[in-house]
């Protein structure tokens, strides 16, 4: 089952990406995002993609321009998250046949996005816009949209968000924080998954 949730591992550094990417699939989270603003990020989508690609969806976030979405695709990547709109990144990204996800808050931003290319929509941060927003926004975006919600977001609030029109999630340092054991995340990682599935369900 490939589950709606990108693991975000904001701070991830190369020696551990291996073992934390380890623990969040077996735990059943099959999405792993590494921002680019991590120690050496692409040693880590490298490594993660490279031992892991055939089971997991190994891509990059915090991507800004068309050179990083290039170099995210030679490191073996195939997923590219953004904070923010730019049709030129997107364009580029699924021009290489990568995914895109990116950042958006606005009814105007989002139906540009999908405009340019976009996979689906990272809502970002979602706490901004709200479940209520969401279901406002869900009335007039195509049905098959995929969104993502991101920021403020995790198992306390899951139901509420999928009720609203949420197609999954972000999660970041709920999931992950630099320096934390992989058996910990991958702890954490069951505990979300089930959450998750329970809502699902």
């Amino acid at each position: 089952m490939s589950r709606q949730l990108i693991a975000i591992l904001r701070g991830i550094d190369p020696s551990e990406a291996s073992a934390v990417a380890r623990g969040l699939i077996d735990a059943g989270i099959t999405r792993i995002e590494v921002p680019l603003n991590s120690p050496d990020p692409l040693t880590s989508i490298r490594t993660m993609a490279t031992e892991f690609g055939h089971e997991a969806q190994i891509g990059a976030g915090t991507v800004l321009a068309t050179g990083q979405v290039d170099a995210v695709r030679e490191a073996g990547g195939r997923m590219v998250v953004s904070p923010c709109f730019d049709a030129e990144v997107v364009a580029h990204t699924r021009s290489l046949d990568l995914e895109s996800y990116p950042g958006v808050l606005t009814p105007s931003e989002c139906f540009a996005a999908l405009q340019a290319g976009a996979t689906g929509l990272k809502v970002f941060p979602a706490f901004q816009m709200g479940p209520e927003g969401l279901k406002a926004l869900r009335a007039v975006l195509p049905i098959e949209t995929q969104v993502f919600m991101v920021g403020g977001v995790g198992p306390e609030n899951f139901a509420e968000w999928v009720r609203a029109g949420a197609s999954g999630f972000g999660i970041g340092s709920a999931l992950y924080r630099p320096g934390d054991a992989a058996s910990d995340v991958a702890a954490r990682a069951r505990d979300m998954v089930a959450a998750y599935d329970e809502v699902i369900q």
